[in-house]
């Protein structure tokens, strides 16, 4: 692993013991064909029952724009996904699914950025009582500091992602970020609750 997941690792852990979780993460690592490994660490729960999943491995290479012929080693946003809910029970196969859209960057050319819709096509995780009903994220800006890294490289930004049913994802595509985050507004939707309703913007 490169020494600048080095810096967001132990960046990661300086935040999460600030924020009273000082047990060192669980570790996923998961790969997929062609692009290098993507490790989601799993932090708490905290002092607010809330875990936080974070990926690492999403930065080690700058986004790009996926028509250049040549991607640039150097230039390019850096960014990391970070997923998190109050404590429920079993979340199996969200590691997978965080790792996916970091991954997205190098599969699908895609660049991360706030307000962006992550469609899955299917169930984010599985629990105890069967398949969520989240079926894509919606990424936001993140509590965690960017990490800087060295010149010419672009600091490493946290984005938040937000699980997200298909019918609160086409509301986005419709009416946009902001006008869905004021509908869990108003409808006082908890989106940190993995048992949460979906929200029924009108």
């Amino acid at each position: 692993m490169s020494a600048e997941l080095d810096l967001v690792r132990e960046h990661l852990r300086e935040h999460f013991a600030a924020a009273g979780i000082a047990a060192a993460p669980d570790v996923a690592r998961l790969t997929f064909l062609g692009v290098e490994p993507i490790e989601v660490l799993r932090f708490g729960p905290g002092p607010d029952r809330m875990v936080h999943y974070v990926s690492v491995g999403c930065s080690r290479h700058p986004m790009g724009d996926p028509a250049q012929i040549l991607a640039d080693p150097l230039h390019g946003p850096r960014a990391e996904i970070v997923l998190r809910l109050r404590v429920s029970d079993s979340a199996a196969g969200l590691a997978r699914t965080l790792a996916a859209v970091a991954a997205a960057p190098v599969v699908e050319g895609v660049v991360l950025a706030p307000d962006a819709l992550m469609d899955l096509g299917g169930p984010l995780w599985t629990r105890q009582s069967g398949a969520v009903p989240f079926t894509a994220m919606l990424l936001g800006d993140s509590d965690i500091a960017e990490v800087a890294l060295e010149s010419p490289r672009e600091p490493v930004r946290f984005f938040s992602a937000t699980p997200i049913t298909a019918t609160e994802a086409a509301w986005v595509r419709l009416k946009g970020a902001d006008a869905m985050r004021e509908a869990w507004k108003a409808d006082g939707v908890d989106v940190f609750d993995p048992d949460r309703r979906a929200s029924e913007p009108r």
